[in-house]
This record gives structure tokens, sequence and C-alpha cells, in this order.
């Protein structure tokens, strides 16, 4: 959440920047809130320390024996008034947070002006696109003739969106996660958690999920308890310390994990319903890192290095694209998005999006530092997909497929799956 004092500082430029993102500011709203809120805490000081006068002359006039009526009774009105102006402070301050909780980060000014990917700045590629002397399959067709996936009963199970993998699909499914984690935590620091799927309205707050997603969510309750589907693994993992003070002398704090992720995808509207590029219920190890704000934009290059990592073990051909000041999600400040090279579809789609939140998340969160000699500093909150298994699996899939009908296995995947080839019919060799 912003500081409101930030937002309506001419040197920062607030509304100028929310602009280039598509958002209209409203400062002659947000300033009014805030004037409105410091007056009634004027007003409520001052109420305060009458009515502390007030007892003190109360309590005089009583011990000489006056009459103290009139007294009490202005008294009285004073508590009445301290009453009435703390119930307006929390209204204003209600209001005031609803409004900034509605306000996306402001872009960072590197970004290029742009409300869709075609503003986007290519940052590199890497391997070359796979070329074919055969007819290539997409991932269903390969999926569903080798009977490793099977959309149609997974439908049968939940409806459209979701789905069932068979055999060598969910070997290779396993396998994925295990290799994405063990690369994470052995080779680029970071500790592994195992984090509920169902969090808190609290929690999603923190990372800027709600209110501004609330459609695009799956809601619950448990025992009267309202709670919420995590769409991933970031609202669990940057929320492990919300509240609380950070020893910036520890930092960076390099997280992981592998959980079901779930979206409702409101809106998308026939988009990509077809296979495994956008699913219900889905399954991805995410990178976290909390890092002192002056390190922030270092660590987002380091952190989409550590995704691309991934993607070159796997040799899948790839680029990255720095998002536009229009086209970043709600929390980030600047994004770097991963595209992998799709066969079936001859052009790159979107596996990971690394952002840099800065302060944003950790604000709302409550994150703070404290250095070893007791100064205060900020704490900025970095996010990486590092990756989506389905989309992943469907890279594999489709780069990998070969004339014959079958799928060569990345050779540093096989000591995890167990096997080099996915054959025609399903089984392995």
């Amino acid at each position: 959440m912003h500081d409101p004092r930030l937002l309506l500082d001419p040197d920062t430029d607030a509304a100028a920047k929310l602009r280039r993102r598509g958002y209209v500011l409203d400062t002659d709203r947000l300033g009014k809130l805030v004037s409105r809120r410091s007056e009634v805490i004027g007003e409520g000081d001052q109420a305060r320390a009458e009515s502390k006068k007030a007892a003190a002359e109360v309590q005089a006039a009583a011990r000489r024996g006056e009459d103290v009526t009139g007294l009490r009774e202005q008294a009285r009105e004073l508590k009445n008034r301290i009453s009435e102006l703390e119930s307006e402070q929390r209204a204003v301050e209600a209001e005031l947070n609803e409004f900034l909780l509605s306000i996306p980060n402001l872009p960072l000014d590197e970004l290029p002006d742009g409300a869709t990917e075609e503003f986007a700045e290519q940052v590199r590629t890497w391997g070359t696109p796979t070329e074919f002397d055969f007819e290539p399959l997409d991932h269903v067709d390969l999926g569903e003739r080798a009977g490793i996936l099977d959309l149609g009963r997974a439908t049968k199970l939940s409806g459209p969106r979701f789905a069932v993998f068979r055999g060598a699909g969910a070997r290779l499914e396993r396998a994925l996660a295990q290799f994405f984690l063990d690369v994470h935590t052995q080779e680029h620091g970071y500790t592994e958690f195992s984090v509920p799927s169902l969090v808190t309205r609290q929690t999603m707050t923190g990372t800027g999920q709600l209110p501004k997603f609330e459609e695009d969510l799956f809601r619950t309750a448990v025992a009267d308890r309202e709670l919420f589907l995590i769409p991933t693994a970031e609202v669990p993992l940057v929320n492990l310390h919300a509240g609380e003070i950070l020893n910036l002398d520890e930092l960076p704090l390099r997280y992981t994990a592998h959980t079901p992720c779930f979206r409702s995808e409101a809106g998308s509207y026939g988009r990509d319903t077809r296979g495994l590029i956008r699913q219900h219920e889905f399954s991805k190890v995410e990178l976290v890192q909390l890092v002192d704000a002056d390190s922030s934009r270092a660590a987002l290059d380091e952190i989409v290095v550590h995704a691309e990592t991934i993607l070159r073990k796997l040799n899948l051909a790839y680029r990255v694209i720095k998002l536009p000041a229009g086209d970043i999600g709600f929390s980030a400040q600047i994004t770097f998005d991963l595209e992998v090279w799709m066969p079936s579809q001859k052009t790159y789609r979107e596996i990971s999006s690394a952002s840099d939140t800065g302060t944003f998340q950790t604000r709302r969160a409550g994150i703070r530092g404290k250095g070893k000699d007791g100064k205060r500093g900020a704490v900025a909150a970095l996010n990486a997909s590092g990756l989506p298994i389905g989309r992943t699996l469907v890279a594999i899939l489709e780069q990998h497929q070969r004339a014959d009908g079958s799928v060569a296995i990345p050779e540093a995947l096989t000591p995890y799956t167990g096997f080099a080839v996915i054959n025609k019919d399903g089984s392995v060799s």
C-alpha cells in the first residue's frame, strides 16, 4: 500500500507515472481524505487535552466543596465529542485505506510505454526455435495420442480447464517439480517451504490479490472462516513475515515452494481453452526474495537468471522481454517475462513472470527492516515462476517431439524421470 504523502508529493510525480499504466489517480479525493484525517486527528488531540484539563478542574472544584454540576456537564460533552471524533477518524481512515488499496504500484521509468505485449522490449533470446522436417503436433494431440494426458476425463470430474495426467505424463509432472526444487535449493540458495493452499483475506491483501482481483480467486469457508485458494505460492511465501521486523543484515531471504495454484481466469473468454496453457488448477514452483529495498533492482536481474537456468538445462528455446508500463501486474513496478517457443503456435508464449514489487507488497503486509545499528530500513519483495509445471511440460512435448511420434526427455531431467523417451504409445525407454 502506498504512502499517501508520497502520492501527493509533486516530486514523486505519481499521477503521471500511474497514467503510464492506464490508471487515473484522483488526487483531489486523496488530498481531501488525507487533509480530513489530519484535521480529525488534530481535533481529537485537542479535545482529549481539554477533557484532561476539565477532569482536573472537576476534581479541584470538588475538593473545594464547590458545585461541579456545570463542570461535569462540560466534561461529559467533551468525552462525547472525543467519541464522535474517534468514530469519524476510523471512518476516514477506512475510506482512505480502501482507496489506497485500489491504487496499483508505480512503474519504474525504465519501462517502455504501451499497454500490450507488442510494446515490450526484447532483452535477449536463447536457443533456436525448433524447426521440423515433419508436421509437428500440439501438446494435446501428442499427450492424448500417447495416453499420458486425458482432458476428457478431467472435464468429467471437474468441468473444463482441468487436466488428468497418466503414466509417463504423471511421472514427468512429478519429476519436473523435483528437478526445479533441487536446482533452486542446491544451486541458487533458496530455502524450500511447504505452505498452505488456503489463506485468509488479510494474507491475500498483503500481496495485492485483494481487493482488486477478487473475481479471479476461488473462495471457500472452513468452520465459518473465509479462506481463499492461492493463485500462486508468492502469496503465502511473502506473508510468512507479515507484521514482522526483519534484520536487514540477514537479507536477502530466498524462498521457494511447489504448490497447486487456483485461478478462475475470469474474463479470459475462450483464450487458450485448449490444453494446458490456461487452467483453473495447475502446479508451480515459485521463487520469492525479500531484500533490502536499495538492492531490489539488482535482485530482479538475479531472479530472472534463476528462472532462465531451468529453461536452459531443459534445452528449451526462449526469450526474455521487459513488459511495457501498461502491461505489468498490479503489484509490480517492473516485470520481465520469460517466453518459451511453442512450435504448434509458431510463437513465444509466457512461461514465467519475474517482478520487482519494491516496497508495495511489504508495506501492505507490514514487513519492515532494521539493521544492527538500530536504524530502520525498507524491505522489498520480488517473485518469479521457477517454473510452472504444466507449461514446461507443454514446451518439452512440443519442442522435443520426433518424427516417429515419440518425445525425447531432456538429459538433465532423465535422472528424475527414469526414462529418456516417451514413445508414441505412451510406453517409455
